[in-house]
């Protein structure tokens, strides 16, 4: 099968348009052709590499996908070859206290495909069924692997997480990211007010037309903790969607006391300093995840495929011109959320 590999971490040079042997379905497995993958800047830091990661090489990144089923492994039933079909990257074992539980993101050997695993930048795939959710007839197929990482994360994130409730404000901390714009959408969705910080009008406007109600430009007002309290009559705001990190002093001056801060990465970087006195001071809560539930997947990609969260979408390449796809995320071009057709 037709794959973008790499076998040395790096710049998006080592990315590889190749063949490889197409995977065959293990007994419980569901064999799926892939025809979209979507980036997320996971992809980028795998390529990247950092201390202690390790790999399966050659690589293959690549986190989220649709398309249909191509073969069925033995003993899997109520699944049919054609059928179309959307990828949940989390990857639980199935077998363990906290899968059992329902919580497979706490499992105890917990995978990500693209990082962990080896992922969906390729023809074919193979997967529990748990992990694959039924299209509806004539869904979108690049709308359904775009939503699948981002709106997975960011529903664990404001609704398992946040307890996210209609009617409170929720500052979200970047305009135009795949889990910044899903997280916009889901707010909407659940009622709440959403103010979004973003770096350029061109973002800005893509958070309004999500349905963003105060739209704040850094670059303009780099105090924007003090605009964020003038448009909540000074209280600040309930929750704080921050994926930053290195932007935790002002998230904590514009949440209101008793505000949740939810964070689910650290695009900044993964250390900063943290003023604990705000924490206390305010009675901040401080929420990570990663990822989330079987549960979540299907409820979120259930009002995604019912039209009740929009997805924003941004360029399309070829697989073949991953390269150029991996330069435009790194550059931070991207209006939504990049996909490869393949």
């Amino acid at each position: 099968m037709k794959a973008i590999l790499f076998r040395q971490h790096g710049g998006p040079e080592v990315l590889e348009y190749a063949d490889i042997p197409a995977p065959q379905p293990e007994p419980g497995e569901i064999l799926v052709r892939l025809r979209v993958a979507a980036l997320n800047r996971l992809d980028l830091w795998v390529r990247k590499g950092w201390p202690g990661i390790r790999l399966e090489y050659p690589h293959i990144p690549g986190a989220d996908g649709a398309g249909e089923i191509a073969a069925l492994g033995q003993g899997v039933t109520d699944w049919k070859v054609g059928e179309r079909v959307a990828i949940n990257a989390n990857v639980g074992c199935g077998d363990c206290e906290m899968c059992r539980a329902g919580k497979d993101n706490l499992c105890t050997r917990w995978n990500l495909l693209g990082e962990t695993m080896r992922g969906t930048y390729c023809e074919y795939i193979s997967l529990p069924p748990r992990q694959l959710f039924r299209l509806p007839a004539g869904f979108d197929l690049r709308t359904a692997a775009a939503a699948g990482l981002v709106y997975l994360t960011a529903w664990h994130s404001l609704i398992a997480r946040g307890n996210l409730q209609s009617g409170e404000t929720v500052l979200i901390v970047g305009a135009s990211g795949g889990v910044n714009t899903a997280s916009i959408s889901i707010a909407k969705y659940v009622g709440a007010r959403v103010i979004v910080v973003g770096s350029n009008e061109n973002k800005l406007q893509l958070a309004e037309s999500l349905g963003a109600d105060v739209l704040i430009n850094r670059a303009q007002e780099p105090e924007w903790h003090k605009t964020v309290f003038a448009a909540t009559h000074k209280q600040g705001a309930d929750v704080v969607v921050d994926n930053v990190g290195t932007t935790y002093p002002l998230s904590f001056r514009a949440a209101r006391k008793g505000g949740r801060i939810l964070t689910v990465g650290n695009t900044g970087g993964p250390k900063f300093e943290i003023d604990n006195r705000f924490i206390f001071g305010k009675h901040l809560s401080l929420l990570g995840s990663t990822m989330g539930t079987l549960k979540d997947f299907s409820d979120v990609m259930t009002l995604v495929t019912a039209g009740q969260l929009p997805v924003a979408l941004d360029q399309t390449f070829p697989l073949q011109h991953a390269r150029l796809a991996h330069q435009r995320l790194e550059n931070g071009e991207q209006l939504g959320k990049i996909t490869l057709e393949i």
